[in-house]
């Protein structure tokens, strides 16, 4: 039911909306590529059936439905629908929202409080929301875009349930351009591969596959069809969606870091060039390959070391595009070469020993003993030269005594103790099982 006083948009201006926001989903039914939640048997779904909601945290990438599901929710729930932003709110304007909030539950109506970019609240407004959220005043369904984990109080996410909303498949994503074809009623005009590149440029946000299709069909003149090439001079062209402080961040050096450490060249290159299509930073990537030389590395290939820190030394001095080529081949070395951990272990091992062990004596057979005094206390005294015992090795203990004989570093052995074609001939018999 409308209401009386509220403006009713002309026609003329309806159409003049986006395709994306014509489109909306009317019904959590409609709503395309998070059947995990919105199906006949989602979260979402059943949360609804059973007339009991609580407060969430939507957690995914943009254009995934996140603000669109809150709305339908609140509609089909029957309750108030409030929204704020975290970007342009403050701690006035979420004390009006709980001051209209607590009248409406007054009158016996439930508020359902959408915060758009919740992670941008600073800790004590996040607190702001737990006397509301525990007595019931509103239902907070938040919005993030990065890892609830790392971004939201621990005591706001005790109260409320994370769901996590996926970037959109092919297939929902061709569902989109479906229904956009019958909004418009005409036919996308892009040939198969254009279609297939106009997915792929999506990267997954239902919103950027609509809006790319907008743009497609603006640009075309009557009967015009368009290739692939052809499409990329109309949209020029996406760029990834990577945050370089946040999770895309995080996650392909992760992809990158672990491919290296299980050998895989092709893996570790693919992910390697994903982060300088995105516009990382190449000196931060040189000096992750550097710490992947130590960890996963270490004295099993001392070389890998050396050519990691001249490959970020070779970028500094070239800078960019022929300085990517050197942390490549740096790249494909390091994933290539035999790997240990053991300095890594025998590292970390030392380092906790060392902290949970105090100030202890060296035993005083490695002590120095410059005065009368210290000799008198036995410092040096049955130390042993190593030069000048057989083997020049005296094995003397050198640890404190308190503490006793300890192994930290378990040596790998010297050379390529793995045979890495074996691991190249284990890739390749791979891609030959998946292309079969």
């Amino acid at each position: 039911m409308s209401d009386l006083f509220s403006p009713v948009e002309p026609p003329e201006m309806a159409s003049a909306r986006p395709l994306a926001d014509r489109l909306r989903p009317r019904t959590l039914a409609e709503v395309t590529g998070q059947e995990h939640l919105t199906g006949a048997d989602g979260a979402l779904t059943r949360m609804i059936a059973s007339g009991s909601l609580g407060s969430m945290i939507f957690w995914g990438p943009p254009g995934t439905g996140k603000t669109t599901v809150a709305r339908l929710l609140s509609g089909e729930a029957g309750l108030a629908f409030e929204q704020i932003s975290a970007i342009f709110s403050g701690v006035a304007d979420l004390k009006k929202v709980f001051e209209s909030a607590r009248a409406r539950r007054m009158s016996g109506r439930q508020t359902l409080l959408f915060v758009d970019e919740i992670h941008r609240f600073n800790r004590a407004q996040q607190d702001s929301f737990l006397p509301v959220m525990e007595d019931g005043t509103v239902i907070l369904v938040g919005a993030t875009t990065e890892n609830p984990s790392f971004e939201l109080n621990a005591a706001l996410l005790s109260r409320a349930r994370v769901l996590t909303f996926k970037p959109h498949d092919e297939a929902s994503l061709e569902e989109l351009l479906t229904r956009a074809a019958q909004a418009e009623g005409k036919p996308l005009p892009l040939d198969e591969d254009a279609r297939a590149s106009l997915i792929r440029m999506a990267d997954g946000d239902g919103r950027a596959v609509l809006t790319l299709a907008e743009e497609v069909w603006r640009a075309a003149r009557q009967d015009e069809i368009f290739d692939t090439e052809a499409l990329r001079d109309i949209v020029q062209r996406r760029a990834p969606v990577y945050d370089k402080g946040q999770d895309g961040h995080y996650n392909l050096i992760s992809a990158l870091h672990k491919s290296v450490r299980g050998s895989d060249p092709d893996a570790a290159l693919y992910y390697l060039c994903r982060m300088f299509d995105a516009g990382e930073d190449p000196l931060y990537i040189g000096r992750r390959l550097v710490r992947m030389a130590i960890e996963d590395i270490g004295l099993a290939d001392p070389q890998a070391l050396v050519i990691c820190n001249a490959a970020k030394d070779a970028y500094d001095y070239l800078g960019s595009p022929e300085g990517e080529l050197a942390l490549a081949q740096a790249c494909v070395y390091v994933a290539t070469a035999p790997k240990s951990n053991a300095l890594y272990t025998a590292y970390k091992g030392a380092m906790r020993a060392a902290k949970e062990n105090g100030s202890l004596l060296p035993p005083k057979h490695i002590l120095n003993a410059p005065t009368k005094l210290m000799k008198g206390e036995g410092y040096g005294e049955g130390y042993r030269y190593d030069h000048d015992e057989p083997d020049a090795f005296s094995g003397q203990d050198y640890f404190p005594e308190k503490m006793g004989r300890k192994t930290f570093y378990d040596p790998p052995e010297r050379g390529f103790e793995r045979d890495i074609r074996k691991r190249l001939e284990w890739w390749a018999k791979l891609r030959r099982e998946r292309n079969s």
